[in-house]
């Protein structure tokens, strides 16, 4: 039996600073407990930097994914044929829809160290989310991935 692979996946990682910004969170726990003696120490520089990438490694542990007829963004699942036309979204313009352009009621899945983003109308009327604003990499690549499985699913 084969396995069937999904059209699209994303895993959308911290960067590689926010590693080096968790061992100087743990270098900053073991110039605490300095004073308390050798063994503190070594302990903060160790407890420090686990927390610290424990909270890195959770934050860059979301994804997405289209699979079997479903668009997966973090926790939300929503079914192709609820979804209408993607629009690429360049740094500028994603910038714009973070802010400015924004819709208090739409779904978005945003990294800020990713800068560019799909926007995704959700044509669903029971739905009030007017679009979804996901962080990507691969925007071109989800969009085409969404309106293929959206053209299998119909």
């Amino acid at each position: 039996m084969q396995l069937s692979t999904a059209p699209y996946e994303e895993r959308l990682t911290a960067p590689r600073t926010w590693w080096l910004v968790s061992f100087l969170v743990g270098v900053s726990m073991a110039l605490i407990l300095l004073p308390f003696g050798t063994l503190p120490m070594l302990g903060g520089l160790v407890g420090g930097t686990a927390a610290a990438a424990v909270v890195a490694s959770s934050y860059g542990s979301v994804r997405i994914r289209v699979v079997g007829g479903s668009l997966i963004a973090g926790d939300a699942k929503i079914p192709v044929t609820a979804l209408g036309e993607s629009e690429v979204l360049d740094p500028e313009e994603a910038r714009a829809w973070r802010t400015y352009k924004a819709d208090t009621r739409a779904f978005l899945l945003l990294r800020a160290y990713i800068p560019r983003a799909l926007k995704v109308e959700v044509t669903d009327p029971a739905d009030p989310t007017p679009y979804l604003y996901l962080s990507t990499r691969e925007p071109e690549r989800l969009a085409e991935a969404i309106r293929t499985a959206r053209t299998a699913a119909s």
